[in-house]
């Protein structure tokens, strides 16, 4: 299949259901069935297989198991009660393979009928019966852009709820190349929505045609839905080895070795900013020192996602970057927290992106990065990049060019520098500022405006701005004139 034909089947399956649910529920229910398909496609193409080179069947040659009766053809055959049989179907495949896939398939409310009627749930059946998604019609890589391309669309379909489960995947691209992950490292997202950051760190690799299936992926996710969407995800691009587990990161981490924080060599997120609603009294008394720093108010979890993700860097080769807005760099509630995590020199760089690169949020954007034992020449110093005009915008949405992405990059590998672009600027400088590390303080953009702008006469501008003026007038004049002729 070509790669528009099957952007255009998904999103096919998807328009059944407008008018009938939310769009922002399409995902509960389009990426399970999808993923159904395409196991049970696999399996029949395995078995013709095994069949073809040993005469028979064997259980080895197929990666999932479809137990007798919970095949896509069984729910094909059935007429009405429609939804209870996916459901049993689904419940039937996750308990065969649970080791891989217990929980995958999410808790979407197939036996609604309220909600999903037989007519419509068999609408989507024969539409996604029309292809088969067998690896040989539409291999790993293709599917997985597929599947992006509907993460996408869902996300514009979504509102405000699209931030939950999908970061702007150019500062995602942007993120992977200033952590340049190594095969064999493990990489951690400890927010991962549908596991955009931690599935790019892989593709990168692949691009680079490195060995990407040492890469050593984890995540946590909360809602149950999306934490499913990420799992269906890499299993999508054909990855493996990974372990995304659903639960609340501040309250219950999930990965935890010899009682403390499991370390990792590289961190990626884009937390939930300024949430109120967390536990900030266990996290006051947290078992695993987490807040080494301070507690963050109540009002703003900022800091505790922060020092979460310090604690559980790698302390000879951890590295992190993480998408916040711009407050978490100068608010008065969190200035001891920041204070204290400047002086102890962990903050290897500050980048300021353009506004909007938030799904559905016009805020502006920054990169703050992180890592254990900096080298020599950035020890004692924060580089700071200004790149808030390295931004295109395209129907109301941001987004970053690879000429962007380059620029900015390279200034970070580089670190020197750049008028009106970058500069290193010692600890000292910053602690005399009051722990403020709002970029302007240290570097202007103005620089980049340079080439655009000229001086100009002040008499001579009003003068003119007055003539223009008194032009405007008269034609207004002219035109009711004209109408109460």
């Amino acid at each position: 299949m070509k790669q528009n034909e099957l952007e255009n089947y998904l999103w096919g399956a998807a328009t059944l259901l407008r008018g009938v649910i939310d769009p922002g529920d399409y995902k509960q229910y389009i990426f399970p069935l999808l993923f159904y398909k395409r196991i049970c496609d696999v399996f029949d193409e395995e078995k013709e297989l095994s069949e073809k080179e040993t005469g028979n069947d064997y259980a080895e040659y197929h990666r999932f198991k479809i137990p007798e009766g919970s095949h896509w053809k069984d729910i094909r055959r059935i007429s009405k009660n429609i939804g209870m049989a996916i459901q049993k179907a689904m419940e039937t495949i996750e308990k065969t393979n649970k080791d891989v896939l217990y929980g995958i398939f999410g808790d979407a409310a197939w036996t609604n009928k309220q909600r999903l009627s037989d007519e419509i749930l068999i609408d989507l059946i024969e539409h996604f019966s029309q292809k088969k998604l067998t690896i040989q019609n539409v291999p790993d890589d293709k599917l997985g852009d597929g599947y992006e391309f509907l993460i996408k669309k869902f996300a514009d379909d979504s509102g405000h709820t699209a931030a939950e489960f999908y970061t702007n995947r150019t500062v995602v691209q942007l993120m992977t190349k200033l952590m340049d992950p190594k095969p064999g490292e493990s990489v951690y997202d400890p927010t991962c929505g549908s596991g955009g950051m931690l599935l790019n760190c892989a593709l990168e690799l692949k691009r680079q045609g490195k060995e990407f299936r040492s890469l050593k992926l984890y995540g946590q996710e909360i809602n149950l839905i999306t934490s499913s969407i990420a799992r269906m995800n890499m299993f999508m691009h054909g990855i493996e080895d990974f372990q995304i587990d659903r639960g609340d990161t501040l309250k219950n981490p999930a990965f935890i070795e010899n009682d403390e924080l499991k370390k990792f060599n590289v961190i990626l997120a884009n937390p939930p900013y300024s949430i109120k609603r967390w536990d900030r009294n266990s996290f006051e008394h947290d078992p695993y020192g987490r807040n080494m720093f301070g507690t963050p108010p109540q009002g703003c979890a900022d800091y505790a996602f922060q020092q979460h993700i310090l604690k559980s860097s790698d302390k000879k080769y951890g590295r992190s970057v993480v998408l916040w807005p711009h407050g978490i760099l100068f608010r008065d509630q969190e200035k001891e927290i920041r204070r204290k995590l400047i002086e102890a020199d962990l903050i290897e760089a500050v980048i300021g992106l353009g506004p909007n690169l938030f799904y559905n949020s016009p805020m502006e954007a920054c990169l703050l990065i992180c890592k254990n034992n900096k080298i020599k020449k950035q020890k004692n110093n924060i580089f700071f990049i200004n790149a808030i005009n390295d931004v295109e915008n395209f129907n109301g949405l941001s987004y970053l060019t690879d000429i962007n992405i380059s620029k900015i990059y390279k200034a970070y590998k580089n670190y020197m520098d750049i008028e009106g672009f970058a500069k290193i600027v010692s600890i000292d400088e910053i602690l005399k500022f009051d722990s403020n590390l709002t970029i302007s303080l240290y570097i202007s953009n103005v620089g980049n405006y340079k080439n655009y702008s000229k001086e100009i006469d002040i008499k001579k501008f009003i003068k003119e701005w007055k003539k223009k003026s008194n032009s405007i007038k008269s034609e207004i004049n002219n035109i009711f004139n004209y109408e109460n002729k």
